[in-house]
């Protein structure tokens, strides 16, 4: 692997401040090089070992020889023999020193030329560059609790802690782009011009840290309006006096126990394409570098591209392609106002886990993400589930990476993959079998900040080529103190 440094330098699209990734040298056929000549470089320590020792012992037989003509007596020779001796220690001491230099520059040869793991491989996508595959996806914390959808301290805190704990890219939670889109009262949102300074600095912060800051766009459609842990209502519809509203849907087919939506009329639906649109360039305007549009667990753009929740019969219902339109119009809005520098993710559940016939399954899932390749996506966030209630889902540590695969070669698109990753080994073992491009570390990560840290010490990557802090590396993992 080639050893890698970073610059800071101004993003080009945005002018804001990034860490950009310099490969010296890159490539396969560098690595072999680099290989060969530490080899050659460590057979030459163990040549001039040898010499060293060769020539401590020679040192040694005339430094006994002075002793004992000395003792004799002969002061000439006493003379002579001292000086012969001093000047051989000497020798020798040089070459020791020599050989000691040529074994250190052989290890640090080695340990340049040694592969990083897969996890901290550097990733390119666009003009942006992300330090490592280790990224933290959104996560919703229902934490607004004034519901005016601006980010607080508390999301400060927790999106920088883990920017500083070392990964690659942070996914802040969904982000509705209407207050109705919310899937709770206190979800944050980029539904208006006011919301964009409250998420400037913990963008700012995050750039700061190292990491790269994304966003995902949402709107609940039918879910929306649910409880939280400081309103209660937790999988029913939060009443209007607690400050809830009524929800809309692609069909009036209600959501387990939550209330039946309303069935958006085509205007609605034109209307939440420009509000992810204005969402968007809210998005860019503070800072942003990634968006990820949401089109999984079974909010609106996933409720319409199922057939067991989308029952129209106009343009937005029925085949394949009518259910896809939807996404496709926010995606092609979206990258109407994202610099075409800087990424999109769609994240998608690969399958509704229904056993109903016409269900959503993966086949659907690999024809719609070439369909979005083809419309400016970059990567696919492939989950699975959330789209019909009362299936049964066999979570298990992995469940979701084949989906992931499978959509990452099929459709030759990078995809990140969820669910129960857990452990380094298990995480390197995803991305050294190529069945996703990165790992999404995500309740493990709400334990445990810094998990990229602990995998870094568990894979075996030097402390200097993990993503500490500066302030924090003399507290690295393997320090005796």
């Amino acid at each position: 692997m080639s050893k890698h440094r970073e610059k800071e330098t101004a993003d080009k699209v945005s002018g804001a401040p990034k860490q950009e990734i310099i490969d010296e040298p890159s490539g396969v056929s560098a690595v072999e090089k680099l290989a060969e000549n530490a080899e050659k470089q460590a057979k030459k320590a163990r040549k001039e070992e040898k010499a060293l020792a060769k020539a401590e012992k020679k040192a040694r037989k005339e430094a006994e020889k002075a002793a004992k003509e000395a003792k004799d007596g002969k002061d000439g020779k006493d003379k002579k023999s001292e000086k012969k001796a001093k000047k051989s220690k000497k020798a020798a001491a040089a070459l020791a020193a020599s050989a000691a230099a040529a074994a250190a520059d052989a290890d640090t040869r080695a340990a340049d030329a040694a592969p990083l793991p897969k996890l901290f491989e550097p990733l390119t996508l666009r003009s942006v560059t992300f330090r490592n595959r280790i990224w933290l996806p959104p996560m919703d914390t229902y934490s607004v609790f004034a519901q005016d959808g601006k980010p607080t301290p508390f999301h400060y805190q927790h999106y920088v802690s883990r920017a500083l704990g070392g990964f690659g890219l942070i996914i802040c939670e969904s982000t509705a782009v209407a207050p109705e889109g919310r899937i709770s009262p206190n979800d944050v949102g980029l539904w208006e011009d006011g919301q964009v300074d409250a998420w400037r600095w913990i963008v700012d912060d995050i750039k700061k840290a190292g990491a790269v800051a994304g966003v995902q766009l949402n709107h609940g459609g039918r879910k929306a309006s649910t409880g939280s842990f400081s309103l209660g209502y937790i999988n029913q519809t939060v009443p209007a006096e607690r400050g809830g509203w009524q929800p809309l849907g692609p069909s009036p087919i209600a959501f387990g126990k939550c209330v039946t939506p309303t069935e958006m009329t085509v205007e609605q639906i034109h209307a939440v394409v420009d509000q992810f649109r204005a969402a968007a360039q809210r998005a860019l305007w503070a800072g942003f570098q990634v968006v990820e549009i949401h089109a999984a667990h079974g909010y609106l753009l996933s409720e319409f591209l199922d057939p067991l929740v989308n029952q129209r019969t106009d343009e937005y219902g029925g085949s394949f392609e009518n259910r896809a339109r939807l996404l496709v119009d926010v995606v092609d809005a979206v990258r109407d106002v994202w610099p075409a520098g800087l990424p999109l993710f769609v994240r998608v559940s690969a399958t509704d886990w229904s056993v109903e016939k016409g269900s959503w399954d993966l086949k659907q899932t690999i024809a719609l993400a070439a369909k979005l390749r083809n419309h400016g996506v970059d990567l696919v966030d492939v989950s699975t589930g959330g789209i019909v209630s009362g299936v049964s889902i066999p979570a298990a540590p992995n469940y979701q990476v084949p989906f992931s695969e499978a959509v990452h070669h099929q459709v030759d698109i990078p995809t990140t993959t969820v669910g129960l990753i857990t452990e380094p080994r298990q995480a390197e073992d995803i991305l050294e079998q190529d069945r996703a491009t990165a790992v999404e570390i995500g309740r493990a990560a709400l334990r445990e900040p810094y998990w990229p840290l602990r995998a870094a010490a568990a894979l075996g990557v030097d402390r200097n080529d993990a993503p500490y802090p500066p302030q924090y590396i003399r507290g690295a993992y393997g320090t005796k103190r």
